[in-house]
């Protein structure tokens, strides 16, 4: 906590660790934030200059209510209340050693935080990522659950192996403990990681999973077996790629790690 009389700029050292911070202004009075500002170097001590030209057009202003003529906002204005009752305000590093981007964002979060605010305007952007109702924020970002219509689909957990591969496609076609004569039934092979189809194949062949069918793996696992496949066409893409699975088919136990939609 730093009182403006005190410090008037960080030591060059400071500055080359702390990169961008944001801070808030408070009202001693009430302990009241009433401004939020994001910085770098020395920003956050401009204040100290309103300040100080607030003091000088004190000593020359006409009326006690007065706000000089350079105030143009409410953070200046409040600057000057708190300067009247004989206080200074107060200054808060809320958080250092961010990137720009990652500044914008704690200022945005802040400034919904304390929405009586003196700032200008509002945060960069928080319409669209800002307070929200729970319900809001899950009807903003929920997908659309997949119909599977007629069709004969398998459903592969990819959550374990999805990190270690490179693509989806190899996520998903080796190796699985699976019916090969029922597997031979569907019409596409659906990737699902975290309950949403992250890839839609058809499997042109059910090989088993040793090294001489799937070289690239160089493994053999025993019982099990892979799929030699290609993307489905665009439509069926379209159809289910980035949708949610349906819940019936997420209950404990059912993705564990293949499902079938028929019998």
């Amino acid at each position: 906590m730093l009182n403006l009389n005190e410090i008037t700029a960080f030591p060059q050292e400071v500055i080359e660790k702390i990169g961008f911070y944001v801070y808030r202004l408070l009202d001693p009075r009430n302990g009241e934030t009433f401004y939020v500002g994001k910085g770098k170097g020395n920003r956050v001590f401009n204040h100290a200059k309103l300040v100080k030209e607030a003091l000088l057009a004190e000593e020359s202003s006409k009326s006690e209510d007065e706000v000089p003529e350079t105030s143009e906002d409410l953070k200046f204005e409040m600057i000057n209340r708190i300067l009247k009752a004989g206080l200074e305000p107060i200054i808060i590093i809320h958080r250092h050693g961010m990137d720009e981007a990652t500044a914008f964002h704690v200022e945005d979060a802040l400034m919904d935080a304390y929405p009586s605010l003196a700032n200008k305007v509002a945060g960069h952007g928080n319409s669209e990522i800002g307070t929200m109702h729970v319900k809001d924020l899950i009807d903003k970002y929920k997908v659309e659950e997949a119909d599977f219509g007629d069709d004969k689909v398998i459903l592969i957990n990819i959550n374990a192996s999805f990190a270690e591969e490179k693509s989806v496609y190899d996520a998903v076609r080796f190796a699985w403990r699976i019916n090969v004569s029922k597997a031979q039934q569907a019409d596409y092979i659906l990737a699902v990681s975290k309950g949403v189809i992250r890839g839609v194949f058809i499997a042109r062949e059910w090989k088993p999973a040793t090294k001489a069918n799937f070289p690239e793996y160089d493994k053999d696992v025993e019982n099990r077996y892979g799929f030699i496949g290609t993307d489905a066409p665009a439509e069926i893409q379209q159809k289910y790629l980035g949708k949610r699975i349906p819940d019936s088919y997420r209950k404990k136990g059912a993705m564990a790690p293949v499902k079938y939609n028929y019998q």
